[in-house]
């Protein structure tokens, strides 16, 4: 069985995430990524509607605040220095906004 994060409890270090923790995690959310930062890793999912909601609405009074919920709010496992500390958590919030998938959407008026 798979201990989720939810950011409570004991966080899982990216060395103790196994492969089936993996597709666990993918066959809940559909999509696993993981996060690299010089020797430091992490595992996130997409984020959802309400996460996506909470983080746009910080990220009018704080542009890094926007990257920082999503990050915290879609861990899943990993070395939390990525979260902490000012040097990972920066450029893992560079990228963070490409978790965020759009299908093509149309719009057709009849």
């Amino acid at each position: 069985m798979v201990k989720q994060n939810n950011n409570i409890g004991k966080n899982i270090e990216a060395s103790e995430v196994t492969q089936d923790m993996i597709d666990t995690w993918k066959a809940q959310y559909e999509e696993v990524h993981k996060l690299t930062v010089d020797d430091k890793v992490a595992y996130v999912r997409n984020p959802d509607r309400k996460t996506l909601s909470y983080a746009s609405l910080a990220m009018g009074k704080d542009n890094l605040k926007f990257g920082e919920i999503i990050l915290k709010k879609c861990w899943l496992a990993g070395d939390l220095e990525i979260q902490h500390k000012d040097s990972y958590f920066l450029s893992a919030n560079a990228i963070m906004e490409g978790i965020i998938k759009q299908r093509e959407a149309k719009l057709e008026k009849l």
